[in-house]
């Protein structure tokens, strides 16, 4: 079974007068997993499409998707999907891949159906428009550039693994990777920044049950926050921050879209012009 649902973009000045559900309704998506079932949602956000599928019982099949236009989901586009349950299995014109937790195959455009398999398996599914084909590939942990960044005494002490990226393998413009925190540190990406050629989904795990993520977005001088919890997945406009503080330990994957593959295109905003 596969289900879609679209979320129109907002613009800043709209998103300033919405209240809690509005934010929630409009940016955060708590509808990923369900057995035996793929749940897409179609951003007007640089067209991305954020999902997840649980092939529970037996196979999953993702092929057309109504908002995309095309007879068949990748016509014209690419995707990446992650393994977040234990081994799994994703079939894709004719080829088949061995899928641990965290792995991440890309798939170029043109491929067609995708199979996903595996009873304890999870797949996060972005995609995002592609102009031309780029062989599949499947990155592994270890095959995933590392990054640290922050600090202990600040709270923001983390890993950042870069999968589909520049310095790891080539996309049309997907960039795509995985941030774990420290242990003891509670904030991603602080200071925080936005990037206006490029939107972003943010989906948190290994969030213990019980505990919350409190993320931030909107502008910088005009934020807002949504409680988030575990598997679950935000959408970051273009003209919004985004960042977050957990109650315990957690990891995020962070999938961008847009006008470039520069990873270090962004805004940066000072501590002390957040309002």
């Amino acid at each position: 079974m596969l289900k879609t649902n679209l979320r129109r973009a907002i613009d800043p000045r709209h998103a300033k007068t919405f209240d809690t559900t509005q934010l929630r309704d409009e940016f955060l998506i708590d509808n990923l997993w369900a057995d035996d079932a793929v749940n897409l949602t179609y951003s007007q956000y640089d067209r991305m499409i954020v999902g997840g599928a649980t092939p529970k019982s037996g196979p999953l099949t993702i092929d057309g998707v109504d908002q995309t236009g095309t007879p068949s989901w990748l016509d014209r586009r690419e995707a990446v999907l992650v393994n977040l349950g234990t081994s799994g299995t994703v079939e894709a014109a004719g080829e088949t891949y061995e899928m641990d937790r965290c792995d991440m195959l890309y798939l170029g455009m043109g491929l067609g159906a995708v199979t996903v398999s595996g009873s304890n398996a999870h797949f996060y599914i972005i995609s995002a428009p592609a102009h031309r084909a780029i062989p599949a590939r499947l990155v592994t942990i270890e095959d995933a550039a590392q990054v640290p960044l922050g600090d202990r005494d600040t709270s923001n002490e983390r890993v950042i693994y870069q999968f589909v990226h520049p310095a790891v393998m080539e996309s049309c413009q997907i960039v795509m990777g995985m941030t774990k925190l420290g242990q003891g540190s509670v904030w991603n990406t602080m200071p925080a920044h936005y990037h206006e050629r490029r939107s972003e989904a943010y989906l948190y795990h290994d969030l213990d049950e019980g505990q919350n993520i409190v993320h931030l977005m909107g502008e910088p001088d005009e934020t807002r926050h949504l409680i988030v919890r575990n598997g679950q997945a935000v959408l970051s406009p273009p003209w919004s921050i985004h960042s977050g503080a957990g109650t315990s330990s957690y990891a995020f994957i962070w999938a961008m879209a847009g006008d470039n593959v520069d990873y270090t295109d962004v805004n940066m905003i000072a501590m002390e012009d957040m309002r």
